[in-house]
């Protein structure tokens, strides 16, 4: 499928635009437009090094799936978290929504949010970070929900959960972000979750719930390369994978991490060698997975425990179990720093959610905040410093 833009991978993005224009593929202008723009952020101090008037503030967003709101958070060392503003995403009166999955651009300009239930199938919506208005939406499959932008931040890749009907193979839907065009649909597996990106962006990676499958995708050719089986080989015993997470630092583009939550372990995948080369035990129900950018820590909420781990990935070691405000302990994103993971906690019936600000050097809880119903999909979108406006986005 990729094919239509030929040359993407050799010539760049721009010198490929140009070449699917000859292809007719002329939406792809806006590509070259929007990736011309982008410049590197300036270097900062490292945090611990600034004095406390000076610290820096960090925002992430949290989608609230039984609230149809995205909360944007703001995160002040020594100040606290504040809730900066609540943007809807519901269109149906009457129902819930149910704002899933969210996912910042890589250039942190826009921010992409799954509405899962749909009627009968979901959309992703997309919206301009900061002023948060809403600039498109396309309808995707069943029941969308997690979802990985290529490192270009052209292509996004959104599993079909599928709640709906009988358990059946479900697919990977590919849109095309500058003009929010669903490309292709890749069947996968039953129940496909966890969908992320390699950093080289040459491969995706998704989890099958109940397929007992890590599923490789090719992106230059939109196909499925490989299929690894993560059952833990134990008459009885069920993986039921939740998440994959591709590692960073000396690591990527070679290890992926796949969360067995049924099984209470974190598998470490050698990509290179098609076989697992660690295991973390974990505690009850892992969940979702965030490798911290220099790839040193592997962060591991449990939904099961009300608790994250944090585990050295050199040792394999488990660092510490860190309780949190709320039970049903479900996403967690790391600031690139590396000195903070923000994690949601969807809680139990009409007690709404939080999101918890964990310092990893003290490996301790230091900020929460009450947010919506259910709070759930997360992701990282600013560091900003002392003098700038709030929702500028400074260095992502």
């Amino acid at each position: 499928m990729r094919a239509a833009f030929p040359g993407w991978k050799k010539a760049g993005p721009c010198r490929a635009a140009s070449a699917a224009v000859r292809a007719g593929a002329a939406a792809t202008l806006f590509a070259c437009a929007m990736l011309a723009s982008v410049r590197p952020a300036p270097a900062q101090a490292p945090p611990d090094q600034l004095p406390e008037a000076r610290q820096p503030t960090y925002r992430v967003y949290v989608a609230n799936e039984s609230s149809d709101l995205v909360s944007r958070v703001a995160f002040t060392p020594g100040e606290g978290a504040v809730v900066e503003r609540e943007i809807p995403v519901g269109i149906m009166p009457g129902d819930n929504d149910g704002a899933h999955g969210i996912s910042v651009s890589p250039d942190g300009r826009y921010w992409y949010v799954t509405i899962a239930h749909g009627t009968p199938r979901g959309y992703l919506w997309k919206f301009h970070a900061g002023p948060d208005t809403l600039v498109a939406r396309t309808r995707l499959g069943l029941f969308p929900a997690t979802m990985g932008l290529t490192p270009d931040g052209q292509f996004l890749m959104a599993v079909n959960f599928n709640l709906h009907g009988d358990m059946v193979p479900s697919d990977v839907s590919v849109v095309y972000t500058p003009d929010m065009v669903e490309v292709t649909r890749i069947r996968t597996c039953m129940m496909p979750h966890g969908s992320r990106v390699r950093a080289d962006g040459v491969k995706q990676y998704s989890a099958c719930m109940h397929s007992e499958r890590l599923v490789e995708i090719d992106i230059e050719s939109f196909e499925v390369t490989r299929r690894f089986d993560v059952s833990p080989g134990t008459p009885g015993a069920v993986c039921s994978p939740t998440w994959v997470e591709p590692a960073t630092g000396e690591g990527a583009d070679r290890f992926v991490y796949v969360a067995c939550n049924r099984n209470h372990e974190v598998l470490e995948v050698d990509t290179e060698r098609w076989e697992v080369s660690r295991r973390f035990a974990t505690g009850q129900a892992p969940y979702n997975l965030e490798v911290t950018a220099d790839g040193a820590r592997l962060i591991v909420t449990l939904k099961g425990e009300q608790a994250v781990a944090v585990f050295d990935l050199e040792t394999g070691g488990e660092l510490a179990r860190i309780a949190t405000s709320r039970p049903v302990t479900h996403g967690v994103v790391a600031s690139p720093d590396g000195r903070y993971a923000f994690v949601s906690n969807e809680s139990v019936g009409s007690v709404r959610g939080t999101l918890d600000v964990i310092d990893l050097a003290a490996l301790e809880v230091v900020a929460s905040i009450e947010l919506q119903h259910q709070s759930g999909g997360i992701d990282f979108w600013s560091v900003t410093g002392a003098d700038d406006r709030p929702g500028s986005r400074g260095t992502r």
